[in-house]
């Protein structure tokens, strides 16, 4: 009997697949069913296509039921991820990159998100480019970090800090730090300088730092998502030159000093429920396989602003024919 093939299929930019989940938990290995595309295997996990096609040896995008796959990198292609790595002093370390998650670099490494926080003394999910973190080894008490300013009991935030990381840091709780600087919530932003010793303040016009609402997050945010209108879609794109719609929202998040995973599968799973959309919150919606497929951020007044498959990055109104019933919920990254 011959073997049923699957193709990628592409009608008007828009590619369709199904994934049923037919991994192995322990050798990683995906078993294709009718309806996987090596697009799909990609996106559930979030790898390239180009590396599944070379960790496979596949000449061409075309696979077929039942074909067992890797979705990992074999032994025989570690040597590429090992040369990103410097090993010193018994312990291994890696470079961040523009893009990069914990849960990527988790995977990447074969160790848990909670060893690699452990290791590097992350009290949150956020990195940095350039940031260098431990990835084996022997935990460490906290992160070495910018120093604070000679002299001055301030300190200045570098992208990826979150009040947890800098209360740490200088020995003060989250709460003195937000006392000291007449913080009302815990969004700080890069380049903001703050007191992390000496008195509290008396009010907003005498503290050293200025107080960054959620909404003024949410402007930035909203500001920086709406550069890109009429960039194209890409599949896989995840640059100002092309993006799809999960590498526009890890792009622009990153933008303003948030870090999400790189799918939508996994930004779902990351971000937190809210019972009705808010400006700057996700909105999901389940398209080309069951579960959530789309996303975009909320605009307020019913629109959303994503990378559409047709028009590249637009605005859309979430109440149109097409939007409204495929609409799942909203979830927040703040």
């Amino acid at each position: 009997m011959k073997k049923q093939l699957v193709t990628v299929a592409a009608t008007a930019g828009i590619l369709f697949s199904t994934f049923n989940g037919a991994a192995s938990a322990h050798e990683r290995v995906h078993t294709v069913r009718s309806g996987d595309t090596l697009w799909g295997l990609s996106r559930t996990y979030d790898v390239s296509v180009d590396s599944l096609r070379n960790w496979n040896k596949l000449s061409s995008s075309t696979i077929y039921v039942n074909q067992k796959l890797s979705v990992i990198a074999p032994h025989s292609h570690t040597e590429a991820q090992k040369s990103s790595v410097t090993t010193a002093s018994g312990s291994s370390t890696y470079v961040v990159k523009s893009g990069d998650t914990l849960w990527g670099i988790s995977n990447k490494f074969n160790v848990s998100v909670s060893t690699l926080k452990s290791l590097n003394g992350l009290t949150s999910d956020l990195i940095r480019p350039g940031q260098t973190l431990r990835v084996s080894g022997t935990s460490a008490t906290k992160q070495t970090v910018a120093p604070t300013t000679a002299g001055t009991g301030t300190y200045r935030v570098q992208s990826g800090d979150t009040l947890s990381e800098i209360a740490v840091r200088h020995s003060v709780s989250v709460s003195q730090l937000k006392s000291l600087n007449n913080l009302t919530s815990d969004l700080i932003y890069v380049g903001q300088v703050l007191k992390v010793s000496g008195s509290t303040s008396g009010t907003a016009s005498t503290a050293t730092t200025t107080v960054v609402s959620s909404s003024s997050k949410v402007d930035a945010l909203v500001a920086e998502a709406k550069k890109y209108i009429g960039v194209p879609y890409v599949w896989a794109g995840s640059t100002p030159s092309g993006f799809d719609c999960s590498g526009y929202l890890q792009y622009v998040f990153n933008k303003v000093g948030v870090s999400i995973p790189r799918t939508v599968a996994t930004i779902w799973g990351a971000t937190k429920s809210v019972s009705s959309p808010r400006v700057g919150d996700i909105v999901f919606f389940e398209t080309y396989q069951p579960g959530p497929s789309h996303a975009g951020i909320y605009l307020g007044n019913n629109k959303f602003i994503h990378a559409g498959s047709s028009r590249g990055v637009e605005i859309s109104d979430m109440n149109n024919t097409y939007w409204k019933p495929r609409y799942l919920g909203a979830k927040t990254a703040f």
